[in-house]
Protein backbone atom coordinates (compact mmCIF):
# COMPACT_ATOMS: atom_id res chain seq x y z
CA UNK A 1 0.00 0.00 0.00
CA UNK A 2 1.32 3.13 -0.84
CA UNK A 3 1.36 6.14 1.89
CA UNK A 4 -1.18 8.91 1.38
CA UNK A 5 1.79 11.45 1.89
CA UNK A 6 3.40 10.04 -1.00
CA UNK A 7 0.12 10.21 -3.35
CA UNK A 8 0.15 13.81 -2.92
CA UNK A 9 3.31 14.34 -3.58
CA UNK A 10 3.30 12.84 -6.71
CA UNK A 11 0.22 14.43 -7.76
CA UNK A 12 1.68 18.14 -6.84
CA UNK A 13 4.48 16.77 -8.60
CA UNK A 14 2.80 15.76 -11.44
CA UNK A 15 0.85 19.23 -11.58
CA UNK A 16 3.54 21.63 -11.11
CA UNK A 17 5.72 19.13 -14.37
CA UNK A 18 2.50 20.23 -16.36
CA UNK A 19 2.76 23.40 -15.48
CA UNK A 20 5.83 23.98 -16.22
CA UNK A 21 5.56 22.32 -19.58
CA UNK A 22 2.38 25.07 -21.13
CA UNK A 23 5.11 27.41 -22.02
CA UNK A 24 7.72 24.78 -23.25
CA UNK A 25 4.74 23.43 -25.92
CA UNK A 26 3.56 26.54 -26.79
CA UNK A 27 7.12 27.24 -27.52
CA UNK A 28 7.63 24.39 -29.49
CA UNK A 29 3.48 24.72 -31.58
CA UNK A 30 3.93 26.33 -34.96
CA UNK A 31 2.49 29.74 -35.56
CA UNK A 32 -0.90 30.26 -35.97
CA UNK A 33 -1.74 32.67 -39.55
CA UNK A 34 -3.03 35.72 -39.09
CA UNK A 35 -6.19 36.54 -40.38
CA UNK A 36 -5.91 37.52 -44.06
CA UNK A 37 -6.44 41.49 -44.08
CA UNK A 38 -5.78 41.52 -48.45
CA UNK A 39 -8.33 42.51 -51.10
CA UNK A 40 -9.46 38.74 -51.32
CA UNK A 41 -11.60 37.00 -48.54
CA UNK A 42 -13.87 34.31 -49.49
CA UNK A 43 -17.62 33.96 -48.49
CA UNK A 44 -17.52 31.45 -46.50
CA UNK A 45 -14.39 33.12 -43.92
CA UNK A 46 -16.84 36.53 -44.32
CA UNK A 47 -20.43 37.11 -45.34
CA UNK A 48 -18.71 40.99 -47.35
CA UNK A 49 -16.62 38.38 -48.66
CA UNK A 50 -15.02 38.72 -52.63
CA UNK A 51 -12.54 41.59 -53.78
CA UNK A 52 -12.10 44.48 -52.04
CA UNK A 53 -9.98 47.13 -52.51
CA UNK A 54 -8.86 50.72 -53.51
CA UNK A 55 -7.91 49.92 -56.84
CA UNK A 56 -6.05 53.57 -58.03
CA UNK A 57 -6.50 56.99 -56.13
CA UNK A 58 -5.19 60.45 -57.02
CA UNK A 59 -5.76 63.93 -56.45
CA UNK A 60 -5.41 66.96 -58.22
CA UNK A 61 -4.94 70.76 -57.38
CA UNK A 62 -7.80 73.02 -58.88
CA UNK A 63 -7.08 76.72 -58.05
CA UNK A 64 -6.30 75.89 -54.80
CA UNK A 65 -8.63 73.21 -53.82
CA UNK A 66 -7.16 69.32 -53.67
CA UNK A 67 -9.67 66.78 -55.31
CA UNK A 68 -9.83 63.42 -54.61
CA UNK A 69 -10.40 60.62 -57.72
CA UNK A 70 -10.17 56.67 -56.75
CA UNK A 71 -11.84 53.51 -58.07
CA UNK A 72 -12.66 50.84 -55.48
CA UNK A 73 -13.83 47.64 -56.10
CA UNK A 74 -16.43 46.47 -53.31
CA UNK A 75 -17.21 42.92 -52.67
CA UNK A 76 -20.54 41.10 -54.37
CA UNK A 77 -22.07 37.72 -53.17
CA UNK A 78 -25.02 36.15 -52.97
CA UNK A 79 -24.93 36.36 -49.25
CA UNK A 80 -24.71 39.97 -49.85
CA UNK A 81 -28.03 40.01 -52.58
CA UNK A 82 -29.96 38.13 -50.05
CA UNK A 83 -29.21 40.24 -47.00
CA UNK A 84 -30.04 43.45 -48.83
CA UNK A 85 -33.71 42.03 -50.82
CA UNK A 86 -34.35 41.02 -46.63
CA UNK A 87 -34.87 44.05 -46.40
CA UNK A 88 -31.29 44.62 -44.92
CA UNK A 89 -29.49 48.17 -45.86
CA UNK A 90 -25.56 48.15 -46.20
CA UNK A 91 -23.66 51.43 -45.75
CA UNK A 92 -20.44 51.89 -47.47
CA UNK A 93 -17.34 54.13 -46.00
CA UNK A 94 -14.98 55.73 -47.51
CA UNK A 95 -12.18 57.52 -45.25
CA UNK A 96 -9.64 59.90 -46.65
CA UNK A 97 -6.72 61.06 -43.75
CA UNK A 98 -4.20 63.45 -44.92
CA UNK A 99 -0.74 63.59 -43.25
CA UNK A 100 2.06 65.42 -42.23
CA UNK A 101 4.92 62.93 -42.30
CA UNK A 102 7.61 63.65 -39.39
CA UNK A 103 10.95 62.17 -39.49
CA UNK A 104 11.85 62.14 -35.74
CA UNK A 105 7.73 61.96 -34.62
CA UNK A 106 4.76 60.50 -35.31
CA UNK A 107 2.95 61.87 -38.49
CA UNK A 108 0.72 64.87 -37.66
CA UNK A 109 -3.25 64.55 -38.47
CA UNK A 110 -4.00 67.34 -41.15
CA UNK A 111 -7.36 66.06 -42.25
CA UNK A 112 -9.87 63.16 -41.62
CA UNK A 113 -12.76 62.89 -43.68
CA UNK A 114 -15.71 60.11 -43.98
CA UNK A 115 -18.18 59.95 -46.60
CA UNK A 116 -20.92 57.55 -45.87
CA UNK A 117 -23.31 56.30 -48.85
CA UNK A 118 -26.50 53.65 -48.03
CA UNK A 119 -27.20 51.00 -50.29
CA UNK A 120 -30.99 49.24 -50.21
CA UNK A 121 -33.68 47.45 -51.77
CA UNK A 122 -36.88 48.47 -52.67
CA UNK A 123 -39.25 45.63 -53.62
CA UNK A 124 -42.11 47.39 -55.23
CA UNK A 125 -40.15 48.97 -57.83
CA UNK A 126 -37.21 46.35 -58.37
CA UNK A 127 -34.81 48.85 -57.79
CA UNK A 128 -31.31 49.49 -55.86
CA UNK A 129 -31.46 53.03 -54.35
CA UNK A 130 -28.11 54.69 -53.01
CA UNK A 131 -28.74 57.64 -50.93
CA UNK A 132 -26.16 60.00 -49.31
CA UNK A 133 -25.92 62.71 -46.73
CA UNK A 134 -29.46 63.93 -45.87
CA UNK A 135 -30.39 66.26 -48.66
CA UNK A 136 -28.52 64.90 -51.07
CA UNK A 137 -30.73 62.88 -54.01
CA UNK A 138 -31.24 59.30 -54.24
CA UNK A 139 -30.06 57.42 -57.47
CA UNK A 140 -31.75 54.44 -58.51
CA UNK A 141 -30.14 51.20 -60.25
CA UNK A 142 -31.87 48.42 -61.82
CA UNK A 143 -28.97 46.02 -60.67
CA UNK A 144 -26.75 45.66 -58.14
CA UNK A 145 -23.42 45.84 -60.34
CA UNK A 146 -24.83 49.06 -61.42
CA UNK A 147 -25.44 50.60 -58.08
CA UNK A 148 -21.63 49.42 -56.68
CA UNK A 149 -19.91 50.71 -59.73
CA UNK A 150 -21.28 53.67 -59.07
CA UNK A 151 -20.26 53.55 -55.84
CA UNK A 152 -16.97 52.99 -56.45
CA UNK A 153 -16.57 55.74 -59.01
CA UNK A 154 -15.12 58.73 -56.66
CA UNK A 155 -14.24 61.25 -58.92
CA UNK A 156 -13.37 65.00 -58.44
CA UNK A 157 -13.74 65.09 -54.59
CA UNK A 158 -13.09 68.05 -52.93
CA UNK A 159 -11.25 66.95 -49.57
CA UNK A 160 -8.48 69.78 -48.67
CA UNK A 161 -7.20 73.70 -49.74
CA UNK A 162 -3.50 74.84 -49.80
CA UNK A 163 -4.17 76.67 -46.93
CA UNK A 164 -4.69 73.58 -44.48
CA UNK A 165 -1.60 72.27 -45.52
CA UNK A 166 0.87 74.41 -43.85
CA UNK A 167 4.31 74.00 -42.09
CA UNK A 168 6.85 71.59 -43.77
CA UNK A 169 6.10 68.80 -45.66
CA UNK A 170 6.06 66.07 -47.43
CA UNK A 171 2.17 64.65 -46.85
CA UNK A 172 0.91 61.89 -47.67
CA UNK A 173 -2.79 60.96 -48.75
CA UNK A 174 -4.14 58.10 -47.12
CA UNK A 175 -7.60 56.39 -48.75
CA UNK A 176 -9.87 53.33 -47.66
CA UNK A 177 -12.94 51.98 -47.80
CA UNK A 178 -15.38 50.09 -46.09
CA UNK A 179 -18.54 48.12 -45.94
CA UNK A 180 -21.10 47.00 -42.71
CA UNK A 181 -24.54 46.16 -42.05
CA UNK A 182 -26.70 49.25 -41.60
CA UNK A 183 -30.37 49.44 -40.84
CA UNK A 184 -32.07 45.97 -40.15
CA UNK A 185 -36.23 45.50 -40.24
CA UNK A 186 -37.19 45.09 -36.98
CA UNK A 187 -39.33 41.27 -37.58
CA UNK A 188 -35.96 40.04 -38.97
CA UNK A 189 -33.84 41.55 -36.22
CA UNK A 190 -35.55 39.64 -33.71
CA UNK A 191 -35.38 36.36 -35.57
CA UNK A 192 -31.63 36.98 -36.98
CA UNK A 193 -28.43 36.99 -35.09
CA UNK A 194 -26.09 39.51 -36.82
CA UNK A 195 -22.03 39.24 -35.83
CA UNK A 196 -19.58 41.67 -36.78
CA UNK A 197 -18.31 39.43 -39.59
CA UNK A 198 -20.72 42.28 -41.36
CA UNK A 199 -18.19 44.64 -41.36
CA UNK A 200 -15.23 44.90 -43.54
CA UNK A 201 -12.25 47.13 -44.72
CA UNK A 202 -9.99 47.73 -47.73
CA UNK A 203 -5.99 48.25 -46.93
CA UNK A 204 -5.06 51.64 -46.83
CA UNK A 205 -3.98 53.01 -50.31
CA UNK A 206 -1.50 55.74 -49.37
CA UNK A 207 0.62 58.42 -51.82
CA UNK A 208 2.40 61.51 -51.30
CA UNK A 209 1.21 64.76 -52.40
CA UNK A 210 2.67 66.53 -55.38
CA UNK A 211 3.50 70.03 -54.52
Amino acid sequence: MIPRGCVYRRSVALLAGLLLALPLAAQDAPPQPAASAGADVSEDANPLGGTFEVSSASVVNRRGVWELSAQVRYPLNERIRDALHDGITLSFDLEVAVTRQRRLWFDADVLKLDVRRDLSYHVVSDRYLLSGAPGQDIETFANIEAALERLGDISDWPIIVDSQLTGEGPWQVNVRAGVRRGRMPDALRALVFWSDAWHRTSEWYRWTLPR
